[in-house]
């Protein structure tokens, strides 16, 4: 494996611009006490997959699929992905010369046994640990991991990019190309693009898709079985191509009528297997569906397409959750189970007892639930993330009034527009780095008319170890260029009740409100939920050494930090914005007023967040103003636990407070220097 990237930064240094991601190095120790099987503990790299016998690649599969379980059983990360992907990934090493040919994952949940086939093995331990693996593929980690896989549906387009690259570098040896693509990411806008593209550009990118849930098929009967194989063996594909270019030579074929041909040729296997599927109407070869847990068989049928012209799918079935019954049975929630029985299957709880708070989603669907039983116009939208928002507490209740709309989020937010537009009050519940995608439906479709679209924001700031595609950095910054739009982060789990309440009744345009991952700080946390005044702030402590501005609910380590700083003689002042658009200004004259310097703090990106607001009202005011901006600097950060990373980024208790100390003692410098001079 090759070592690619060093630029990381300890906790407690100033953050620098460059990549802080995982992967430089990596734990020596072997995995926790776990030992790979005797076949897995040889393979260092898929070359040594690829100098077993065939007949021995069921075996490994086997070893993996225990590797796993007892892995992630202790140590919680993807599970029923990676499961139904062993053999597929056994296949694609076996018969593909990696990483010189390129397999393209898409989101990377299925890929933890491609990261034990590719020497990271012994260092599953550290698997979405802080300074350890990532959860995801990232080539900064391995040459194996060929482009970033955390969000979903891209796969197809970076693969086709690669696959045109190695035809406009002349790659010789042949480089093969593969995108690896599921069900569900497959529905999202992007991958349609990718494979529209792909059938109207030459290439030769091969498409797996990973079926295991959603029904483009019918189920496998015995003729579709039959052409699968006929139709994906070599000899029935040499003679093909023979007849191709006899036709060709004769002028009876052209290239153009070859595409015709060709959906001819896929609606003829359609018409007899008595089945359909969305590829029948492309110019792209599709081949399938075939067992995607027959090894030997996937290894044959790859070995006999790998080598054609011209862009295919294989489309291959599996179970998500594979090898592992209670998986197998309830693959929603085996997703990501957290620690498990690896011998029961009992998903072990955190050992809390008594009441406990609630996660801030499901402080969200309870409340959404609640007012829309009392607001007949509210209506919710998700993006292929019911339970993970926890929009499905209201599609249990009121199941003709959520719409689950798939990976699709750019489609959910103009969907939203059009539900707003004809009277609705549309609530749309998307993780924040999600939303990324849908930016220009913001402004084009939601903004412009000022529709009152609620965007509730989930996973909002530093998540932990879903890591650097995952965290929730550029909301803030993102949304607060937009004219019109209201920008609001709760500190606490009844706050968050009140600025729903609020978006449902305001006549203001789209709210958006971000909230972070995990659980909050009350468990009575069911007031009763009230109007809020947009644009108000509330002061939580008075001081006159150091004004601390921060938003969300971070304003628990302010808290801490003011503590220990009062505890040092210094008086401080803090004050929570809970409105980042349009912001307090009373509260900002009230500081200008004190004289003191200022520290802001939000768990976003420092560039263009609540600090960037307050440093542009005070210099487009001509107010000379000590600021110091606390939050996630201009950096990706890469995976480890919530407390880890704020230490990490310089934005937890310990290093607020530090910064009251450093910006009260300049300022006490300043003060001395303006005496001492008379000024």
């Amino acid at each position: 494996m090759t070592e690619k990237n060093n630029n990381t930064f300890k906790g407690g240094e100033s953050a620098t611009s460059g990549n802080v991601v995982s992967g430089a190095t990596f734990p020596a120790a072997t995995t926790a006490g776990i030992e790979a099987g005797p076949l897995l503990a040889k393979i260092d790299s898929p070359a040594d997959l690829r100098n077993l016998q065939p007949a021995a690649l069921p075996r490994v599969c086997s070893e993996i699929r225990d590797f796993l379980i007892r892995s992630l059983s202790d140590n919680p990360g993807h599970f029923a992905s990676s499961m139904g992907a062993v053999e597929l990934t056994v296949a694609l090493h076996y018969v593909f010369n990696t990483p010189y040919d390129r397999i393209v994952w898409d989101v990377g949940h299925q890929a933890y046994g491609h990261k034990l086939l590719t020497g990271r093995r012994d260092s599953f331990s550290s698997n979405r640990k802080f300074g350890g693996l990532s959860g995801f593929p990232n080539p900064a980690e391995s040459e194996f991991d060929t482009f970033m896989a955390g969000h979903a549906s891209n796969s197809i387009s970076a693969a086709l990019g690669m696959a045109v690259a190695t035809e406009l570098n002349t790659d010789e040896p042949r480089r093969n190309v593969v995108a690896v693509i599921g069900d569900a990411s497959i529905s999202g806008g992007l991958a349609f693009e990718g494979i529209n593209n792909a059938a109207n550009t030459p290439n030769d990118l091969l498409i797996i898709l990973n079926d295991n849930d959603m029904s483009i098929d019918a189920n496998v009967g015995s003729l579709h079985s039959y052409l699968a194989q006929i139709t994906t063996s070599k000899g029935y594909n040499d003679m093909r191509y023979s007849v191709y270019r006899v036709l060709r030579k004769l002028n009876l074929v052209s290239d153009r009528r070859k595409g015709a041909i060709m959906r001819f040729n896929n609606s003829l296997k359609s018409l007899l297997s008595r089945e359909q599927n969305i590829f029948e109407g492309l110019n792209i070869r599709y081949f399938g569906p075939v067992d995607g847990h027959d090894v030997g068989n996937l290894v044959k049928v790859l070995g006999d397409i790998k080598d054609m012209r011209g862009p295919r799918i294989l489309h291959v079935k599996t179970v998500k959750g594979k090898g592992f019954a209670p998986a197998e049975k309830d693959p929603a929630t085996w997703h990501a189970p957290g620690k498990f029985n690896p011998a029961t299957g009992e998903l072990l709880s955190s050992g809390k007892g008594g009441a406990t708070p609630p996660k801030y989603q499901d402080v969200f669907g309870e409340t959404l639930l609640q007012l829309a039983r009392a607001n007949k116009r509210i209506v919710g939208i998700t993006a292929a993330m019911p339970s993970g928002t926890s929009m499905s507490i209201v599609k249990e209740a009121l199941p003709n009034r959520v719409f689950d709309v798939g990976i699709s989020e750019e489609h959910a937010v103009t969907f939203a527009g059009g539900l707003a537009k004809d009277g609705l009050r549309p609530f749309v519940a998307i993780y924040s780095s999600f939303l990324q995608r849908a930016y220009d439906q913001i402004i084009h479709d939601v903004a412009i008319m000022k529709l009152p679209v609620t965007f509730c924001i989930d996973r909002a700031g530093l998540v932990g170890e879903d890591g650097v595609t995952h965290h929730g950095t550029f909301d803030i910054a993102y949304l607060r260029t937009i004219p019109g739009m209201t920008i609001a982060a709760p500190r606490d789990e009844m706050t968050l009740r009140n600025l729903m309440f609020t978006a449902q009744a305001a006549d203001c345009g789209p709210f958006a409100i971000r909230y972070p991952r995990g659980a909050g700080r009350n468990a009575d946390w069911r007031n009763e939920p009230r109007l809020m005044e947009i644009g108000r702030g509330e002061k939580l402590h008075d001081g006159d050494d150091v004004a601390v501005i921060s938003t969300g609910p971070i304003a628990a380590e302010v808290e801490k930090a003011i503590a220990q700083a009062e505890a040092e003689g210094l008086s401080v002042a803090h004050y929570d914005m809970t409105f980042i658009k349009p912001i307090d200004e009373e509260i900002l004259a009230e500081i200008h007023r004190k004289g003191c310097p200022v520290i802001t703090v939000e768990d976003g990106c420092v560039n263009g967040g609540l600090g960037s607001a307050v440093a542009e009202w005070f210099a487009d005011r001509g107010c000379a103003r000590t600021i110091r901006r606390i939050g996630i600097p201009d950096t990706f950060v890469a995976q480890g636990t919530v407390a880890q990373l704020r230490r990490l980024c310089g934005m937890d208790a310990g290093a607020i407070a530090k910064a009251i100390a450093e910006v009260a003692a300049v300022e006490n410098v300043h003060c001395q220097t303006q005496e001492g001079s008379g000024l």
